[in-house]
């Protein structure tokens, strides 16, 4: 019987052609947003996992709350400075402190000059080893920085392969920084992050000197003894600092950052994001649902007399409504598998056309087979929804009426 209801229900879709595509058209663009959506934003969002995977998690940063835009603590009203590095140290579970300095500088290369980014690395081996730990910093040419490597620096994978300055730079080449030059010992290979594709680091007395700036803080990396949990170790540190300050919880004018709370910050961001383009495409979803209820209504007052015929030789009311469900089904379910096809194309070329653009692998769509399903489920479940009120109508028509016309 279902066999009979679903090839009468084809059968009659395909003798209306156009209206049957034309009714489709807001089931499968809405379907193919939320699969282009949903698939990239979990690929970005597995690959932004991995990225922080690959941090340690036995370091916390800490700085204070900025007052615009700008590198980390040159915005601040107050800096930090060597009496909260004291503070932290003393903090039970940290084993050791890291100031850090992030500025804007002018850099000047192939008689062109850009803005960037310069932090400074320590030159005490030791720290400098917790600073390339706690961002990951490995080289894709050279080598990283040492101590003793005066007027030398490392340089982001962005600004050697000549997005900033329309020429590629290799190591040895030599670019002018405020006004003086520093030879590139080291690339960085390419991060998930842009702030370190595009930043250059050199030693911390080479950037006070360049800087004319001494005994100022932007930013403490805090490393975390064995065995700790560090976002009890956080919490600590956040105590202290209020005590020091005389802050009362919720008045802090710093931040303690922890791998966990930034990764949840940017989840944050992503699903806001996903929830406004799931949304719009949930508008479009409801316009091709109106269409299939408007589409079925006009095939119920077309049919009339089809209807009455079927009725006159013994059609039940349950039969007649099974019939135009199925129709109202199918352009939904159509329309399903049509903008999942759709949809997982287009995540595939923005994925693909991202990352060529980019120069990186970030940008992944994550098919889920489970998901494609859902929603062909969703859609066809949508056209039933929408058909039912004129499916209803027409099973309730009688005979004699309708084959009036």
């Amino acid at each position: 019987m279902i066999g009979d209801f679903f090839a009468i229900a084809l059968n009659n879709l395909k003798r209306r052609k156009l209206r049957s595509w034309l009714t489709m058209i807001g089931i499968f663009i809405g379907i193919a947003a939320v699969v282009a959506l949903m698939s990239l934003g979990q690929g970005l969002e597995n690959a932004i996992i991995g990225q922080f995977a690959t941090l340690s998690t036995d370091k916390l940063t800490i700085q204070n709350a900025g007052t615009g835009f700008g590198p980390p603590g040159s915005t601040v009203v107050e800096k930090l400075n060597d009496h909260d590095m004291d503070i932290i140290g003393g903090v039970r579970g940290v084993e050791a402190v890291v100031s850090r300095l992030v500025r804007n500088g002018k850099i000047e290369y192939n008689d062109a000059a850009s803005f960037n980014y310069i932090a400074d690395i320590p030159e005490d081996a030791e720290q400098m080893d917790i600073v390339y730990e706690s961002m990951d910093l490995k080289t894709e040419k050279g080598r990283l920085l040492k101590k003793g490597d005066n007027r030398k620096i490392l340089i982001g994978s962005n600004i050697a392969k000549g997005e900033i300055f329309d020429k590629k730079i290799e190591v040895g080449k030599k670019i002018i920084i405020q006004g003086e030059e520093f030879e590139v010992i080291g690339i960085l290979k390419k991060a998930g992050s842009f702030q370190v594709n595009s930043v250059i680091m050199m030693l911390k007395r080479d950037m006070e000197d360049l800087l004319e700036i001494e005994g100022e803080i932007d930013l403490i990396i805090a490393q975390i003894a064995k065995g700790e949990d560090i976002e009890e170790v956080a919490g600590r540190i956040e105590k202290a600092l209020r005590k020091d300050r005389g802050l009362k919880e919720g008045e802090e004018d710093f931040s303690v950052v922890t791998p966990l709370e930034s990764l949840e910050a940017f989840q944050a961001i992503l699903n806001v994001v996903q929830m406004v383009v799931i949304g719009i495409a949930a508008i479009s979803l409801i316009v091709g649902g109106i269409g299939i209820a408007n589409t079925m209504y006009t095939s119920v007052l077309e049919r009339k007399k089809e209807i009455g015929t079927m009725k006159a030789i013994g059609a039940k009311n349950s039969n007649v409504l099974m019939i135009f469900l199925f129709e109202s089904g199918l352009l939904g379910l159509v329309g399903g598998v049509i903008g999942v096809l759709l949809g997982m194309g287009v995540a595939i070329l923005v994925s693909a056309g991202g990352n060529a653009a980019l120069g990186t692998n970030l940008i992944q769509a994550d098919i889920s087979t489970l998901r494609m399903i859902a929603l062909v489920t969703f859609s066809f479940l949508l056209g039933v929804l929408f058909g039912a009120v004129p499916s209803y109508q027409a099973s309730k028509l009688r005979p004699v009426e309708a084959l009036r016309g």
